[in-house]
């Protein structure tokens, strides 16, 4: 699911191998960040992987795209946060950008470096408690 998101998000193929995806979500990813994941029929359609300041991944099973999955997990990571998040995307993925601009995030930077040698736009939400 993670792998074909994010592969029709940018228009490549993943950099690294299946086996160190699984290596990556158990042993380190999770160790900086919650992961929750989205089911559906006991399928998983979605994922957030997060903390009180920043979202790290947010992937959407593409066949599970635009019927509010990722709006579920934003809200309850928003929920949860410090009241500022922050978040990367890379800049070919106008449906991120369009989602997350929908959901109150701002564009704070861009040009992080990243694997995949690709811009990148750097987001910040904030609570309007914050403003």
């Amino acid at each position: 699911m993670w792998r074909d998101s994010k592969e029709l998000a940018i228009g490549q193929k993943e950099i690294h191998s299946f086996e160190n995806h699984i290596y990556f979500l158990n042993h380190i990813l999770n160790k900086q960040f919650q992961i929750d994941l989205a089911l559906m029929d006991e399928q998983v359609v979605g994922m957030i992987a997060y903390n009180e300041r920043e979202i790290s991944q947010l992937y959407i099973h593409i066949d599970f795209q635009g019927i509010g999955i990722g709006q579920t997990l934003l809200e309850k990571v928003k929920a949860q946060s410090s009241g500022r998040l922050t978040l990367y995307t890379f800049e070919v993925n106008e449906n991120a950008q369009r989602f997350y601009e929908k959901h109150g995030f701002e564009i704070i930077g861009r040009g992080h470096e990243n694997e995949e040698n690709l811009p990148d736009i750097q987001y910040e939400w904030k609570s309007k408690a914050i403003l």
